[in-house]
């Protein structure tokens, strides 16, 4: 059950009427339970809070434009969840040791690896491994809306940027900047404007300002725009590429489960999802599955997984058309 320092988190968040921490501390509480086993009691309270969001207005005594800037959520993933090559595997790893073992290298002076760059194309489980971080340290996943952030409140961005990492301070939770490059576009490129440059600068320094003991991850898609600065003050970057061969099988061996048939080649399959990310292997692979229920199969055939990855890749020819 919940830890007597929970409890004092609890009521004190209930009598600043600080909807946000009472939340988030809400959130933890799940993680902890579920943690020990307790999954009903952890499923009830997320529900509840699920509820409340439905019922309730967005409240937020902290700073009522956040509810529109950050998404809380809890994650079950684990890092078997994670469908990528061992060097990336160990980096992750390596990051929840670190997380783990934050008391001990305390000690020695030495903090836990807690900024991370994540670089890669999309759909090669960037997203994925702020989930699986959050899983794993049973901590919240904060999500900043960085579009909401830049578009909405361009001129107030930098204020926003300060509000936000007050939050991270003062709630311990994994924190995902999505699509980080666009706030971390290089300074020196000859569309930059004054505005952006502000808050690039705001950025560097309240990400080497933070002592906080939450996990802040920034996820991009286009490395080569980011401002070199960046990656001096992030921990750790790693960076993700398409899957290879093994990782495909893998990928469709999770996915199709119990309905891949006794025959099943993966040869021919491999071949045709060379051209494809994980996420979208993966929703081939859904599609083959939901076409196998419908039908009433009672497995999925290659020539089936075939053709949904096959209508992936002829999705993207006429998109570049």
């Amino acid at each position: 059950m919940a830890t007597a320092e929970q409890i004092k988190m609890l009521i004190q968040a209930h009598y600043d009427k600080n909807e946000d921490r009472f939340k988030t501390i809400l959130l933890q509480l799940a993680a902890y339970e579920a943690k020990n086993g307790h999954q009903a009691f952890a499923r009830d309270i997320r529900e509840l809070l699920e509820k409340s969001k439905k019922n309730s207005p967005k409240l937020s005594t902290f700073n009522r434009e956040l509810n529109d800037l950050i998404v809380s959520d809890f994650s079950e993933k684990k890092i078997i969840d994670l469908v990528v090559n061992q060097k990336i595997k160990s980096r992750i790893e390596r990051i929840l040791l670190e997380y783990w073992q934050r008391d001990k290298l305390k000690k020695y002076g030495l903090s836990n690896r807690r900024k991370i760059l994540l670089a890669g194309q999309p759909g090669t489980g960037k997203t994925l491994t702020a989930s699986v971080l959050a899983g794993e340290t049973q901590l919240p996943l904060c999500t900043i809306m960085m579009d909401k952030l830049v578009t909405k409140y361009m001129g107030e961005t930098s204020v926003k940027l300060r509000q936000i990492f007050d939050f991270i301070t003062e709630n311990p939770a994994v924190y995902l900047f999505d699509e980080f490059d666009t706030i971390g576009t290089e300074r020196s490129l000859d569309n930059d404007v004054g505005e952006v440059r502000r808050i690039l600068n705001s950025f560097l320094q309240f990400l080497e300002q933070d002592n906080s003991q939450s996990v802040i991850v920034a996820a991009t898609n286009n490395p080569k725009l980011l401002d070199q600065a960046l990656f001096r003050r992030f921990d750790d970057v790693i960076h993700y590429t398409l899957p290879d061969e093994s990782q495909i099988e893998r990928l469709i061996k999770n996915r199709i489960g119990k309905y891949k048939s006794k025959n099943l080649s993966l040869t021919r399959i491999v071949e045709s999802a060379f051209q494809l990310s994980h996420a979208e292997i993966a929703k081939a692979c859904d599609d083959a599955v939901k076409e196998a229920i419908l039908l009433d199969l009672g497995s999925i055939d290659e020539e089936m997984i075939v053709r949904m990855l096959k209508e992936r890749i002829e999705a993207y020819k006429r998109g570049e058309a």
